[in-house]
């Protein structure tokens, strides 16, 4: 069934965008009440549950469906408890809690769906608009989504070894060594199933040909030079697309047309559905079958396996643990390739990828944490994230640290009085210097871009410092020093804080619907129900204008910084564009690397280099400008004139405070179904909201880069189509002029325009969605003075059973804070743990 779609495509409220009118913009069915006559017959049973079916895109429903059993009950005791493996007790028994309380609040509304489905879809008397919502109200939640941690590094940098320890599977993904990685996604969680799995997606049939034929251009592009070919060395965007060919097509595909390879058969099993599924019983198991997909061999091997030659083919691949004593379900562990991929369709999932992680982890080894570029650009890239995506967390891990030649560092050190005795003592005090300096470091850069009060800057680490080879070898670290450890415990506290916020959601607007349920069985002031909504509707209609007015000057204040952008990138573009055109050895190695910048309208993607992206870094002294700013209108922090969901929730406590205050001048009770009601969707309607602006914020974010793409298009097709002598040289002219001309012509500021009309379509959006919203909310509270009241079943006990549990979240909270408390205590009291015997 698709009950997903019943709650709306953006997650929120059960009345989250839906309208009075939008729930039935269909034609009459044959024989629906639509086409009856006054002398129709009257309808039976089962084409009354048809027109449900009908009514909602769901199968009917019979009395006796099983869609609200409680599925608690169908599980063993030890398979409930398994689930809370990766659990301290303490953390333990504040998940089991949260999950009765989840499991109670839907056995709630299973049995007043069972009461209700009768009575509303039997009775031809009950308007269908208010049918349809009832039954939205009532159908099951969707599930948590799962936490997205990324790991964001360059090959080598120690991410899968990292994994690996994390879920305590040694050599369970491959690491990087003689055999170097390929650059598809990896994503690891655990399940509920017994047996390892593995799915390996594959590139579809049309993917894989748009990268055939851009594969063939690049390689193609040097049969006209001639001698001057020779003269220079291949180029990674040579020797990556020649690879890729021969691993596919075998020997001499790199010499081969286009249309004569879409005729050749590939030399690796392709299968049709383009999903190959892996299943094992143990670890070690599935590694060995995995191994093959996700590992390319050494160039220079003489054979390879049918496993290994259709890796280029691979887009990404899911691992599914089992239940987990480490890892809990819910938690996705994400391998991110540091540079993206040459593909479209792999290098849009890349992008897509990183904006829903969550967390973002940048991970980079000991030696290469102090400087280099591919380090800054992954940097750059995850603050990025958090500008457009849902990232709320980022964290530098560094990785192999155990690494360290004693004499060396004990001739360099620099701090510190106390003589360093052993191995063990110097990584100790390096890695405190490294989290001092690195903190600092990426403190600083988060600042320039962010808010000052964003919730990244007061995370208490931003800075790891690991070992995954000591976890295992434990030879002079013991396992809380490598830090694997500490971070397990960052992902079980990520995982129990939004399982309290989605219980809590949940069980809040559970009982808001009961409330509403048990409302239409009351006579409650009925007389001048309709004159209390009345005087609502015009108050929400003011304020609504309000709240366009403030969210019109929220976003005025992107204009200053936009217009300073536009004046800084029309200054330094020739300079930027210089930089990134011009290479320290001249043009060896760097055509056919300009040529896949060309074919990709701008963006060269390379396993091995860094990446290139024209369009970003000549809109780079644009985003210079308007990055904090930016940040300060979608932050989530402290209520400022330039952010938005401040506003916003002006805008929904002084709806509330009218609510109450017409309650109680018209005498609702205090505890009133219809205050509780209004009030309760009132947060529901506008929390979902955020989810809603975070999605519409990366298009609005990346819409100064994809206007720039957008201009420069013609002039990178021109230059990707140049060959023969000086084609490198002749590209480069092509570009120039092409941004010259496009400069001249306002491309800058077409950009600034752009990124306005997205504010404003994100301004539209929101009241929008405000009024439909809160219209269907009232019209469906009103509805008890429609005599609805009179034909629905009596849900008072689960009412009252509805109220203990939206009462009990607060004993919930208060218990999990109190074990918090002493497990603070506790852990303060204990002795730190010492190091491994000498």
């Amino acid at each position: 069934m698709h009950r997903k779609a019943a709650w709306g495509p953006e997650g929120s409220s059960f009345l989250s965008g839906v309208g009075m009118g939008q729930g039935f913009c269909r034609e009459a069915a044959p024989g629906s009440r639509e086409n009856e006559g006054a002398g129709s017959r009257k309808w039976t049973r089962k084409q009354k549950m048809a027109e449900t079916e009908d009514l909602v895109g769901l199968e009917p429903y019979s009395v006796d469906s099983d869609l609200f059993k409680e599925p608690m009950k169908k599980r063993r005791r030890s398979d409930r408890d398994q689930q809370f493996w990766a659990f301290p007790s303490m953390e333990q028994s504040a998940l089991k809690e949260y999950e009765k309380l989840e499991s109670r609040t839907r056995r709630v509304l299973s049995n007043t769906y069972q009461k209700l489905i009768q009575s509303i879809f039997l009775d031809d008397g009950i308007p269908n608009g208010v049918k349809y919502l009832m039954l939205l109200a009532l159908i099951e939640k969707p599930p948590l989504d799962p936490i997205y941690i990324g790991l964001l590094g360059s090959t080598g940098a120690g991410k899968s070894s990292l994994i690996n320890a994390i879920i305590q599977q040694a050599m369970f993904l491959p690491v990087s060594g003689e055999s170097i990685c390929t650059s598809c996604i990896v994503q690891v969680s655990s399940g509920c199933c017994e047996q390892y799995e593995a799915k390996i997606h594959l590139l579809s049939d049309q993917e894989w040909k748009e990268e055939l034929k851009n594969l063939t251009k690049l390689l193609h592009g040097t049969e006209e030079l001639g001698e001057e070919a020779d003269t220079w060395d291949r180029d990674d965007a040579m020797d990556e697309a020649t690879w890729k060919l021969q691993m596919i097509y075998g020997t001499g595909a790199e010499s081969r047309k286009y249309e004569d390879l879409l005729r050749a058969k590939p030399k690796g099993k392709i299968p049709t559905s383009r999903i190959i599924t892996l299943k094992a019983e143990e670890a070690g198991e599935l590694s060995i079958k995995l191994d093959p997909y996700i590992r390319t061999q050494r160039r220079d091997r003489a054979e390879e396996s049918a496993e290994t030659r259709i890796w280029p083919l691979i887009k990404y691949v899911e691992v599914t643990l089992p239940k987990s004593a480490l890892i809990p379900a819910g938690v996705v562990l994400v391998d991110i390739p540091g540079t993206g991929d040459f593909n479209s369709k792999r290098d849009e999932m890349w992008k897509k990828t990183i904006d829903k992680c969550s967390v973002l982890w940048v991970i980079s080894d000991i030696e290469r944490v102090s400087g280099g570029r591919a380090h800054e650009d992954l940097l750059n890239e995850s603050i990025r994230a958090c500008q457009r995506g849902f990232c709320r967390d980022i964290a530098l891990v560094v990785t192999k640290t155990d690494r360290l030649h004693l004499p060396e560092y004990l001739r360099e050190r620099q701090v510190g009085n106390q003589a360093i005795q052993s191995h063990r003592e110097a990584v100790l005090e390096r890695n405190e210097t490294i989290k001092l300096e690195r903190s600092g470091i990426l403190k600083e850069k988060l600042k320039r871009k962010l808010p000052a009060d964003s919730k990244v800057l007061e995370a208490a680490h931003l800075v790891y410092t690991v070992s995954a080879q000591e976890y295992w070898q434990q030879a002079f670290l013991t396992e809380e020093e490598t830090e694997i450890p500490k971070l397990r415990e960052y992902i079980r506290k990520s995982l129990l804080d939004k399982k309290r916020r989605m219980v809590t959601k949940c069980v809040t607007e559970a009982f808001g619907l009961l409330v509403l349920a048990d409302s239409f069985s009351s006579t409650e002031n009925l007389s001048n129900e309709h004159l209390l909504m009345s005087g609502l509707r015009h108050f929400v209609e003011e304020k609504t204008e309000l709240l366009e007015k403030a969210i019109e000057q929220c976003f005025a204040h992107i204009e200053r910084p936009l217009q300073e952008g536009v004046w800084m990138a029309r200054t330094s573009y020739r300079r930027i564009l210089g930089a990134c055109l011009v290479r320290s050895r001249g043009n060896q190695g760097f055509h056919q690397t300009l040529k896949a910048v060309c074919l990709k309208h701008g963006v060269y993607a390379s396993r091995t280099l860094a990446r290139i992206d024209l369009n970003e870094a000549i809109t780079r002294p644009m985003y210079d400008q308007l990055d904090p700013v930016f940040g300060g209108i979608f932050r989530t922090g402290k209520a400022t004139g330039s952010a938005l969901m401040p506003h916003i929730d002006a805008f929904k406590h002084s709806l509330q405070e009218k609510m109450a205050e017409i309650g109680i001048r018209n005498g609702w009770k205090y505890d009133s179904y219809k205050k509780s009601f209004l009030i309760q969707e009132i947060s529901a309607i506008l929390g979902g909201l955020e989810g809603y602006i975070i999605r519409k914020k990366r298009r609005i974010y990346e819409s100064l880069t994809s206007s720039v793409q957008n201009d420069l298009k013609p002039c990178y097709e021109e230059a990707a189509q140049i060959t023969g002598r000086k084609a490198c040289e002749r590209m480069k002219d092509i570009i120039r002029r092409g941004v010259e001309r496009q400069v001249a012509e306002g491309m800058f500021e077409r950009a600034q325009e752009r990124m306005q009309h997205q504010f404003q379509q994100l301004k539209h959006g929101i009241t929008e969605k405000v009024k439909a919203s809160i219209t269907t909310m009232l019209t469906l509270a009103s509805s008890q003075g429609d005599g609805l009241y009179k034909d629905l079943a009596d849900v008072k006990s689960e009412y009252k059973e509805m109220e203990k549990l939206h009462r009990s979240l607060r004993e919930v909270a208060e218990n999990a804070q109190l074990r918090r408390g002493m497990q603070d205590f506790l852990m303060g009291m204990s002795p730190s743990k010492a190091g491994p015997p000498k």
